[in-house]
């Protein structure tokens, strides 16, 4: 059995303090009450339809408890009881809620001293109604998690991931582990389930015996097993059976390290091993997590659109603080050439959706300037630059990753007993895919959000 390090025992008993001595007002108007009478309805609603990326018109939402319990149409209306609240939505659509494929809730937070408690609720008044963790160190991360699951009115859900498993020493201290014989794999997977996590995820340092050792172990136990690429290249990670990959350079080789620019920006996208790479790719149903919208604001830091951003006026000032100081860091490369390379990732990224490879939408949050919750709406307007229409964009941040976490019976999509995770929105995103931002409101397991009053929640300095 592996035994955690002082290092994280250390943020962990830090986390209890603040999580369990933290007042939390309640924000939520409405929820459906525990006996299971049905109490909300939103009525005459434009739905998305995850499975053919349609609005259907003139739909009544019926929810009882935490559960949709019905789903009404013109010519099958459902009847509402008595004493139900109603959100009349004539004119607005309804998606399924956000869900966020590459997030972070504990890592990266030790240089801004903030807990991730604090900034939860930027999610949830985004739309984000889950996060796929993808890397944390155990005891913050569980803390956290429970937390978001005792506050759904100011919290997205969090489906847990393992930390970072890599060589020795980790790439990131606070967040990997190291496993250097794969005689140790089965214990620490072991491990991980009885911590309640749903993927595993490797890192850049891990020897190729490992990689292939935790792919064989976490499937044994219905893990998801994903890879941020380093010293495995795309085809051994594939051959391997990796579920997915996180960054949008694994779909090229994944042997060259992160910062390499000139790898990166020679990339020949004409060249038939990048055809190939996406053949091999779909064939065997592995998934991509671009995360655009982390390489935009590093790639392009110098940029005023990405310097003045506006989302970044949401985060607490003692963050804003440490990310002012971080944009004075110079990127390597010339302007135009970060550009060259940024336009490159987008490219890619509609040739894998093109080539039949499944989109997941995800941000890297909280990297420097990538601002939870509002970043995945950024997310998605970089997937549709890409080439991916808005309806595959959608699915790309809802159900495709509801899929990843094996839990697409539960959310992902709106359905007859499924969890009412939903947005309400005051314009169409299959318009416009910048209109996930006009929210109206919010239901995150029954209860309905007004996002001004989540937002309230999040310190100011």
């Amino acid at each position: 059995m592996t035994t955690l390090p002082k290092r994280g025992l250390r943020i962990g008993l830090i986390l209890v303090c603040l999580v369990f001595t933290s007042a939390c007002p309640v924000l939520c108007a409405s929820r459906a009450d525990s006996a299971g009478k049905p109490r909300l309805a939103i009525c005459d609603a434009w739905l998305f339809d995850t499975q053919d990326g349609r609005m259907l018109p003139h739909r009544t939402i019926l929810v009882e408890g935490e559960r949709i319990a019905a789903i009404g149409t013109t010519d099958k209306p459902i009847p509402i009881p008595k004493g139900t609240r109603r959100i009349i939505a004539t004119g607005k659509y309804v998606i399924p809620g956000l869900i966020d494929g590459h997030a972070h809730v504990a890592h990266l937070t030790g240089t801004t001293h903030t807990t991730r408690d604090e900034i939860l609720p930027l999610f949830l008044a985004n739309g984000v109604t889950s996060i796929r963790g993808i890397g944390d160190e155990m005891v913050a991360q569980k803390l956290i998690a429970r937390y978001a699951e005792a506050h759904p009115g100011l919290c997205p859900s969090v489906f847990m991931c393992s930390p970072l498993i890599d060589g020795d020493p980790p790439f990131h201290q606070d967040a990997g582990w190291a496993i250097t014989d794969p005689a140790q794999v089965s214990a620490f997977v072991d491990d991980m389930v009885a911590w309640g996590v749903v993927t595993l995820k490797l890192y850049v340092k891990v020897s190729h015996d490992v990689f292939r050792k935790v792919i064989d172990e976490g499937h044994k136990r219905g893990l998801t097993v994903t890879a941020h690429l380093g010293s495995v290249t795309t085809e051994q990670a594939v051959e391997d059976g990796i579920d997915c990959f996180e960054h949008i350079w694994a779909a090229w080789s994944g042997a060259f390290p992160p910062d390499d620019l000139q790898s990166r920006q020679i990339l020949n996208l004409d060249n038939p091993t990048c055809k190939t790479l996406i053949e091999h790719m779909a064939k065997h149903n592995v998934r991509i997590c671009p995360t655009l919208a982390i390489f935009e604001p590093y790639l392009l830091r110098d940029l005023p659109q990405i310097q003045n951003n506006p989302d970044i006026n949401c985060m607490p000032e003692r963050v804003r603080k440490v990310w002012r100081e971080w944009q004075k860091n110079s990127y390597p490369g010339t302007l135009s050439q970060r550009q060259r390379e940024f336009d490159k990732y987008k490219e890619l990224t509609g040739m894998l959706y093109r080539g039949g490879v499944t989109i997941l939408a995800g941000t890297d949050t909280v990297e420097p300037l990538v601002v939870p919750g509002c970043s995945l709406h950024r997310e998605l307007q970089l997937l549709v630059e890409s080439g991916m229409p808005p309806s595959a964009a959608l699915q790309a941040g809802t159900i495709n990753v509801a899929r990843v976490l094996h839990q697409e019976k539960n959310i992902g999509s709106i359905e007859v007993g499924k969890q009412a995770d939903m947005v309400v929105l005051d314009a169409d995103p299959l318009a416009d895919i910048g209109n996930t931002r006009r929210i109206s409101c919010i239901i995150h397991k029954g209860m309905v959000c007004n996002p001004k009053t989540v937002l309230k929640a999040v310190p100011k300095q």
